[in-house]
Order: C-alpha cells, then sequence, then structure tokens
C-alpha cells in the first residue's frame, strides 16, 4: 500500500489546491470529501470516489472496505499530512478524492408534483449549506443555484452542509435558464421578494412549486419579480426588512411542506 509522509510530497501539494481553488477542481474533475459520514453520504449519493487517504491510527482499511464498496486507491498517511489536507478542526483520519457530478437543469428527475428551492446568486458558502441543510430535512425534489457565485464543490459548501451536498438533486444555470426550465415543466414560481408581494401564506404550494429567495443585500433581480407566478413576503414586524436567506428559505419551504400534509 502507498504510503505519503511529506506535506511536500507533489501529489499533496495538489490535492491543497483542490482545497484551495475552484479552478483546479474544475480542471481534474474532482473534490476532496472529509468525514467518514460526508463520504458515506457521497457514495448514497452515486458519487464516485477514486482514492481514500487515511490515518492508519483513527481508520482501518476493514472499516474503509465496509465504507466504499467498489475497489479504489488506499493511501496512508500521517498527522502532518492530513492537517495539511483536513479543512475541520476535528480529526476524523479519512479523506477521499471523489469525482465531481453534472449540475445540468437537463439531469433533474423530478416527482409529478415536485417541490423545489431556488437560490439567485447566493454569495455565503454558509447560506448555501443551511439552504441543503433544510432541502434534505424537507425532502425537495431539487435545489437550483441561479446565477451561482461560487464554486459548490467548496470545501466550506461541504462542510456547512454536513454531507447534504449529496444528499440533494442540485442543478445550476442562469436566471433565464431556470425561469425556462420552470415554465416548461410547468411549475409554478413564487418569489420572496418587497416589491408587489402577497403574503406567503396566502398562496397554494400543493400544486408543482418553486420556492425563490434572493440574495439578503440585493434581492431578487428583476427578471424574478416580472416572471414570477407571484412575489410573496414574508411579514415581519420589527425595525429591518430582510432576514438570513437560508432562514427565509426555511420558513417558505416549512409552509408549503404543511399545507402538503408533511
Amino acid at each position: 500500500m502507498k504510503q505519503i509522509t511529506s506535506i511536500q510530497n507533489p501529489f499533496i501539494k495538489s490535492l491543497v489546491l483542490l482545497q484551495e481553488k475552484a479552478k483546479a477542481r474544475k480542471q481534474t474533475g474532482t473534490f476532496l470529501i472529509e468525514g467518514l459520514r460526508e463520504i458515506s453520504l457521497a457514495i448514497k449519493g452515486g458519487y464516485e470516489i477514486e482514492t481514500v487517504l487515511f490515518l492508519p491510527e483513527l481508520v482501518t482499511e476493514n472499516q474503509i472496505s465496509k465504507l466504499v464498496d467498489t475497489p479504489v486507491s488506499l493511501i496512508e498517511i500521517n498527522k502532518e499530512v492530513y492537517q495539511k489536507l483536513a479543512y475541520r478542526d476535528t480529526t476524523e483520519g479519512i479523506l477521499a478524492i471523489a469525482k465531481t457530478k453534472s449540475m445540468s437543469l437537463s439531469d433533474l428527475k423530478l416527482s409529478d408534483n415536485p417541490l423545489i428551492i431556488v437560490a439567485e446568486a447566493p454569495e455565503k458558502p454558509g447560506n448555501i449549506g443551511a439552504v441543503l441543510r433544510t432541502a434534505d430535512a424537507a425532502n425537495l425534489d431539487a435545489v437550483l443555484i441561479a446565477n451561482p457565485k461560487s464554486d459548490l464543490y467548496n470545501p466550506n459548501i461541504v462542510r456547512s452542509s454536513v454531507g447534504c451536498l449529496f444528499t440533494n438533486q442540485i442543478a445550476t444555470g442562469t436566471t433565464a435558464e431556470i425561469i425556462a426550465f420552470l415554465k416548461e415543466k410547468k411549475i409554478n414560481f413564487y418569489c420572496a421578494t418587497l416589491q408587489n408581494s402577497t403574503s406567503y401564506h396566502t398562496q397554494d404550494f400543493t400544486t408543482p412549486t418553486a420556492l425563490v429567495v434572493g440574495t439578503e443585500a440585493t434581492g431578487l433581480t428583476q427578471d424574478w419579480r416580472d416572471a414570477a407566478t407571484q412575489n410573496i413576503i414574508i411579514p415581519m414586524q420589527g425595525e429591518i426588512d430582510s432576514m438570513n436567506v437560508s432562514v427565509a428559505a426555511a420558513i417558505l419551504i416549512f409552509e408549503a411542506k404543511r399545507q402538503r400534509g408533511f
């Protein structure tokens, strides 16, 4: 079995780039996953694992063979190498190199009565991760990211989603592409915005529905507001007129789930 004990190893340096640079992830079509739960969820979600790196004092080959049921390259590493590659403070002792997946709208497989969340141009990885966690909790059909600002395989998103990056159907596209997709599929879409809006709880989300949220700073673009089935608003009674995008998404999603009888 291959062993690597130096952080100067060229292969390890290439993995550091995978963690740090979206360009490296795009060029290689691979990314790093850290942690037993996250790797397990990725495999369950259909991601192909190429290589597993592990600390032998924390993880055994037997554990890995139970986790990954297809042939993969195994590399023993030491603590120094692990700490160079790991993104979290906790030490689980295992990392995997996985192949990225297509995030094309055409690859989505939707139910007969889909419920979808759309986020336009979310900037903060933590917010994207939180939306993915809520989408998993509600078992949504899909999460669509319009005009993405960051690579979804960013380690901050993988970490903040606690593996829900792998449990959701995710697609990306421009605002125009996603609006066209929703119209083609005859999915009503309700846009959370301050302008020309009605209270969200008065709308019927029991038919094919997409809930659309924008950034906290600028909200949704005019294209969404103009094309919406209905613009909706979450009534607010304090001094501010917006809330965290992931919180707003959660409120709308679970109102739709309530209407659908959970």
